[in-house]
């Protein structure tokens, strides 16, 4: 009786994956292009779709999702979808040599998978991780919607999403280099951007935030001046028992939901708590960093983001509103260097 009533609990769950499922039929492209890291920095990357971070695939828990990448850059590349379980499509999971050959410039591959586990997951390149992970930006977000989402995630009325990445300078320019074994990580960023070029977090008095924290490349220690965050999920999973934290750690791959209550009106600061994450080559007051303002705070003269050009969908949180799709970012698109330009 109990296998029989655990096969038939299978059955169930299987229905509902595959009850209301769409197909989400998506392109993207592999671009050589430059993104400027920190004023005076420029790295060589790899954008999905021309940009670091990648386009935001947004879609629900159980449908079917096709990809197709084309491979417009010098070198071979693929596509891991990191936290899929790939259940019957291990050829879809993007390991080079093991379940697909590379992607060969000039070609295209496409990838067939079940959105089969909900949550906040990310895609990244699985060829030289070392270099296409952690030097050239090659990760964007996958955000798979619950069928069934907990309580705590009902409340929410606005989501961010945060990569903490790093770099290193001395290689940010050769395409082909990691720079290991003696590699320097000199800058840090936020989305892409070393502090102060990223850009505020705009919220309003009351709002339910939830922080989507993902640390693609090194590790990082989130932290939020003025307020706890409740941790609500580890790597896309409700935890059984939410924790509030004054601080949470990150570590390379790893993927935190966690989720605020705004009720300290102010501008608050948000580092990483890794000291040397928040410097840019030596430069203090940098990397990995950004600044939570409220709604209808007086910004004083002194502060470095009185009068920035604002740019809402900085953190994809008006993309996240958007109908389920590929949402590209406009803050993050690299530039194409001259002279490929002219040989396209």
């Amino acid at each position: 009786m109990l296998i029989k009533a655990w096969l038939a609990g299978i059955f169930l769950g299987l229905l509902s994956l595959g009850a209301n499922a769409e197909l989400r039929q998506f392109e993207m492209t592999i671009e050589e292009v430059e993104v400027e890291v920190a004023p005076g920095f420029k790295a060589k990357v790899w954008g999905f779709n021309g940009q670091v971070p990648g386009p935001l695939l947004h879609v629900k828990e159980g449908d079917d999702v096709e990809v197709v990448v084309h491979n417009n850059t010098t070198l071979n590349h693929t596509v891991h979808w990191h936290g899929v379980y790939q259940t019957n499509s291990w050829r879809m999971d993007g390991v080079p040599d093991v379940t697909q050959l590379g992607i060969e410039p000039g070609e295209s591959f496409t990838y067939r998978f079940v959105a089969d586990k909900a949550g906040s997951l990310f895609y990244h390149c699985h060829v030289n991780t070392a270099e296409h992970i952690d030097l050239r930006g090659m990760w964007g977000p996958l955000i798979v919607e619950p069928k069934e989402p907990i309580e705590l995630e009902k409340e929410v009325t606005k989501d961010a999403i945060i990569f903490v990445s790093t770099w290193a300078s001395a290689v940010a320019q050769d395409y082909g280099e990691n720079g290991l074994p003696h590699r320097i990580l000199d800058y840090s960023s936020v989305n892409g951007k070393s502090h102060p070029g990223n850009q505020p977090l705009r919220v309003k008095e009351g709002d339910v935030l939830r922080l989507r924290l993902f640390a693609p490349t090194s590790p990082m220690s989130f932290h939020l001046h003025g307020h706890d965050v409740l941790v609500t999920h580890k790597d896309g999973s409700p935890l059984a028992s939410p924790y509030y934290a004054d601080v949470v750690p990150v570590q390379p791959g790893e993927r935190y939901d966690a989720i605020v209550k705004m009720n300290n009106p102010g501008i608050w600061m948000v580092h990483d708590h890794i000291e040397a994450n928040t410097t840019a080559a030596g430069k203090e007051g940098a990397g990995s960093m950004l600044v939570v303002e409220y709604e209808g705070i007086e910004k004083p003269d002194f502060y470095m983001w009185k009068d920035i050009n604002y740019e809402p969908d900085f953190y994809m949180s008006e993309s996240l509103k958007k109908p389920f799709g590929l949402h590209n970012i406009e803050a993050f698109k690299g530039k194409a260097e001259e002279s490929r330009r002219r040989r396209r």
